[in-house]
């Protein structure tokens, strides 16, 4: 169908198959293939009432104008089930040429883990203070996504899955892995299958139980132990990496902040802390290091070393 008939018939084919007198593959095969998914976005209850700031009387009245013209019968687009529609059809022809309404954004705050199902049956499970942002409409054809913070990877077969981060990207086909990209630290760990991480300045390969590991610019290829990350169960645990990273995940945790301008913040730090107890978190990380810990006020931690 030419385009100008496209958008001339447009709302009569909506109102139409919205009403259930036409069906997806008809509709799909009058309007084209990008239109119908837009339509598909209306139906699975995509929340556009934000975006329209504009008055959409004008436009609504055009669409009965063109609606009046046609002699195939369609139910009456009155009430404000007409203007729902009216408001769809701005969206579809005006808003989506500016707004990426397929892209996906999940986020997790202070001590939170979230759990989510990709469309291809991969699995992703956001550590505390997290995000990805993925699009929906491309993903089977293009499996990418952007993480911030950490997050446990199962990639269900099929093309290459790729995780893109500001410290490196990570290739893998179907693997089990998880990534920890945060300021001045990038840490994968191959838990399952074959996994390729890039960085500005290097190119891995990881097989189980390996980790390349990017800390303050240095970077190691190490072994690692254990099926998956301690996290996923309530515990955070670090092998040799700078208090700083673990200060970073106490604060991600449990929504504290933490004045540490009286130690050394590189000092190395192995172990662990629970995920529901903060007063044996700090005394599990800051003892061993002979530091002390008072909190002074809106949960703001000072630290110092005993004297």
């Amino acid at each position: 169908m030419k385009k100008e008939n496209l958008h001339k018939d447009s709302e009569t084919f909506l109102a139409k198959w919205l009403e259930g007198d036409i069906t997806d593959k008809d509709l799909k095969d009058l309007v084209g293939k990008a239109d119908y998914e837009a339509y598909l976005k209306l139906r699975k209850g995509l929340d556009v009432s934000d975006q329209l700031n504009a008055p959409v009387d004008e436009s609504f009245s055009k669409i009965q104008k063109r609606i009046a013209k046609k002699e195939t019968k369609v139910k009456p687009l009155y009430t404000n089930w007409a203007i729902g529609i009216a408001a769809s059809i701005v969206v579809l022809f005006g808003l989506f040429t500016f707004l990426n309404t397929s892209e996906v954004v999940v986020e997790t705050g202070y001590g939170e883990n979230k759990t989510i199902a990709l469309l291809d049956g991969s699995e992703v499970v956001l550590n505390a203070r997290s995000k990805i942002v993925y699009n929906e409409d491309t993903w089977n054809n293009d499996r990418k996504l952007v993480l911030e913070g950490e997050a446990y990877f199962k990639v269900a077969k099929g093309e290459t899955f790729v995780v893109n981060t500001k410290n490196g990207t990570v290739s893998v086909l179907g693997t089990e892995f998880n990534v920890n990209s945060t300021e001045d630290f990038f840490d994968v760990v191959c838990y399952e299958g074959k996994v390729g991480v890039k960085t500005s300045g290097s190119n891995h390969i990881l097989l189980p139980n390996n980790t390349v590991r990017r800390v303050d610019g240095h970077i190691e290829v190490t072994n690692s132990s254990g099926k998956m990350p301690t996290w996923i169960h309530g515990e955070s645990s670090f092998d040799s990496v700078p208090l700083h990273i673990v200060i970073g995940a106490l604060e991600a945790q449990y929504n504290v902040s933490f004045d540490s301008g009286a130690i050394d913040e590189s000092d190395i730090f192995t172990g662990s802390f629970p995920h529901d107890s903060l007063n044996i978190a700090l005394k599990t990380v800051f003892t061993t290091l002979n530091i002390t810990y008072n909190e002074k006020e809106n949960r703001n931690i000072k630290l110092r070393y005993k004297e």
